[in-house]
């Protein structure tokens, strides 16, 4: 009898130490007779296709057919019945139960499958029929051990429910729960519906380094490391950009990358330091084209993972469906806070009180344009729910982006807001090479002052820029921010299959 089947109540518990003895005793006597983990079972057969193919069909329509299949995939319940038995198996597309009796299979073979445990993987062969209840089963005709499982799954009515074992076992987590499971399915999904838009829309798939010299393409903290041949130290890029626009210049006008990306920053909800994003750049476009590309990205997304733009989140619709709402960042703060008056938000010691009142920490260098922002994010940024494009960045947060020909001191640049977090980030790009040299100098210096995240001074990319970068729109769209998006997840750890933890 396996652990398992030991009843509560005339049986002691065992504790995982003992089962897995006990599993590692049975493995033993296995090598003792046969190979323990065989590779020649060949299945022709997985669960969710006979039951698209066959679940409809009567018991009376179906048994004369005597359909052979071959299944593989793990136990996941287990029912002995004396001469006969029930399994439940589970491969990558579900579950299907399988019959044994001694009239199919010799009771040998009935021993031995009444020794294996849950968790075990195996392949049988034999035909499908309908049981009693009109359950789709595969009457066995021969059965084998592929794979010996050493240790337990998770209570089948529990499940596994600590968050922290989810993230660092993450292989027992998509065993035990068909929620992780889909969940995982679907960023497959969400990530080749993007790639299949940006491919219709003429872009080119490309790949850039991910270590560089010099970090970057956005402001933030990178990791560092150190390439012991050229002996240099090298730097975890934090975004793409650069060399995408790089790849402009020379001629490749639509590029895209779904890249991953690495920030040497605080970890949240929100925040993990490796994450994924896809960044693309078309020339002669502006930031109005990319408004429109995130918004059809994200809206098509939807549609090839959940049939529909018109979603839930958190038990709050989420409307994909409807042309997204533009908004500067003073028409969302009045919007939220319609007590605000103009003259105060043009005053710069009214914004900074008021911007610590939110709780926001001051920006290093604290102008009109970027206290707004603060107030911004402090005060309005967590209302916007449906989504909405906040337009028009001030200079002094938007090193990269183009100015703006008729408002002084702001870009043409945009953030995307959906339930209340930054999904996407773009703007027409910065293609004056002498502008783009005296905003890098600003970077530096405000990184001087001790701004970690503000960036160094790219001479290369200057360069590059000296000999044309056409009028340029580009956009990143947070891969993992829309995954949780599209599958009502509440944590970025959910989406990403093996977030970053401390050490156990």
């Amino acid at each position: 009898m396996s652990e398992q089947q030991q009843n509560p109540q005339t049986e002691p518990q065992l504790d995982e130490n003992q089962i897995i003895a006990l599993r590692r005793e049975k493995l033993h006597n296995i090598r003792q007779q046969r190979i323990a983990y065989p590779n020649d079972f060949k299945r022709d057969s997985f669960a969710a296709d006979l039951h698209a193919q066959y679940g409809e069909i009567s018991k009376e329509e179906l048994d004369p057919q005597a359909v052979p299949v071959k299944i593989a995939g793990r136990i996941m319940l287990k029912r002995e019945m004396g001469k006969a038995s029930f399994a439940t198996i589970q491969d990558v597309t579900g579950q299907i139960q399988l019959y044994l009796n001694n009239k199919g299979v010799s009771q040998e073979v009935l021993d031995d499958f009444n020794h294996w445990d849950l968790g075990d993987i195996i392949g049988a062969e034999g035909t499908l029929f309908k049981t009693g209840k009109g359950e789709l089963t595969v009457r066995v005709s021969d059965i084998r051990l592929l794979s010996k499982s050493l240790r337990p799954l998770p209570d089948k009515h529990k499940g596994l429910s600590d968050q922290e074992t989810k993230y660092r076992q993450r292989y027992v987590d998509l065993i035990a729960n068909e929620e992780s499971r889909n969940t995982f399915i679907k960023r497959s999904q969400i990530i080749q519906s993007v790639r299949n838009f940006m491919v219709n829309e003429h872009y080119l798939e490309v790949e850039t380094p991910m270590m560089h010299p010099i970090p970057g393409g956005a402001t933030a903290k990178p990791f560092v490391t150190h390439h012991n041949a050229l002996d240099i130290p090298l730097y975890l890029r934090i975004a793409p950009e650069l060399y995408l626009k790089r790849l402009v210049v020379g001629g490749l006008e639509r590029v895209f990358e779904i890249n991953r990306s690495f920030r040497n920053e605080g970890m949240s909800v929100r925040h993990n330091p490796e994450f994924t994003m896809i960044e693309f750049y078309e020339a002669f476009s502006d930031y109005e084209r990319m408004m429109q590309m995130a918004e059809d990205i994200i809206r098509n997304a939807s549609r090839t993972v959940n049939g529909t733009a018109k979603i839930s989140y958190n038990g709050k619709e989420v409307d994909l469906e409807s042309p997204f709402e533009r908004l500067t960042i003073l028409e969302a703060i009045k919007k939220y806070n319609p007590h605000y008056t103009d003259e105060q938000l043009n005053d710069a010691e009214w914004l900074k009180k008021e911007v610590v009142k939110h709780g926001e920490s001051l920006p290093p260098s604290p102008g009109i344009g970027s206290l707004q922002l603060a107030l911004f994010e402090g005060c309005a940024e967590s209302k916007l729910w449906n989504p909405t494009f906040i337009v028009d960045y001030p200079v002094e947060v938007s090193p990269l982006a183009r100015a703006s020909d008729t408002k002084q001191g702001l870009t043409e640049r945009f953030e995307l807001f959906v339930v209340g977090r930054e999904l996407a980030n773009g703007y027409s790009e910065l293609n004056d090479p002498e502008d783009q040299a005296e905003r890098f100098k600003a970077q530096v210096a405000q990184k001087d002052a001790g701004d970690d995240e503000a960036m160094h001074y790219d001479a290369d990319y200057i360069r590059a820029m000296e000999f044309g970068l056409p009028p340029t729109g580009g956009c990143g769209i947070g891969i993992d921010r829309l995954v949780m998006l599209l599958t009502d997840s509440q944590t970025i750890r959910d989406v990403i299959l093996f977030p970053q933890m401390r050490p156990e």
